[in-house]
């Protein structure tokens, strides 16, 4: 079982690998910590404490901590949706923080919430999603001219997770 403190030190050295800083509000920090480990417990993986989860990790895997939308929402609003991650700025302004619009597509969301009403239920991952509620995914896919890494986002990653190139070493990929 992770421990509170092992999972701000594991937010702590992602920040600083991605070039971010952890919320410079204390009280808003521990909050955060503290959904994470919830959910941690609750579901076998963190997922964001600010967004609803349905418990099934193959549908939450793009809410689990760091998200897919934290290097978007960093580059255009200075911090993550929840607030966990945030740029030089806002770590030495913590007055600019603010909420910021929701960039998880509706589609996703509603898949969400159909997983815990499912999961009610009792009916498992392996009957779930219906074929109906299938996910179109739009987005474009980077690929790493590095290592060969592709990913599905709306932007690069700032630093490719595998050789840790920067995003300027990504190219759109197309079949």
């Amino acid at each position: 079982m992770t421990d509170k403190k092992t999972i701000l030190k594991q937010m702590q050295e992602n920040a600083r690998v991605n070039g971010y800083y952890l919320c410079p509000d204390p009280d808003l920090l521990n909050s955060l910590i503290d959904g994470l480990f919830t959910n941690q417990n609750r579901y076998g993986y963190g997922s964001c404490p600010c967004r609803m989860s349905s418990g099934i990790k193959n549908y939450d895997v793009d809410i689990i901590c760091p998200c897919e939308y934290r290097d978007a929402d960093v580059n255009e609003y200075g911090m993550c949706y929840c607030g966990l991650f945030v740029n030089e700025e806002l770590k030495n302004d913590p007055s600019k923080m603010t909420s910021i619009p929701e960039r998880r597509p509706i589609e996703v969301q509603n898949v969400a919430m159909n997983g815990l009403e499912r999961k009610k239920t009792k009916i498992t991952s392996k009957t779930y999603p219906p074929k109906s509620n299938k996910i179109s995914s739009k987005l474009p896919v980077w690929r790493c001219t590095v290592c060969g890494y592709l990913c599905a986002r709306e932007l690069p990653p700032p630093i490719c997770p595998i050789c840790k190139a920067k995003s300027e070493r990504f190219e759109k990929f197309s079949l």
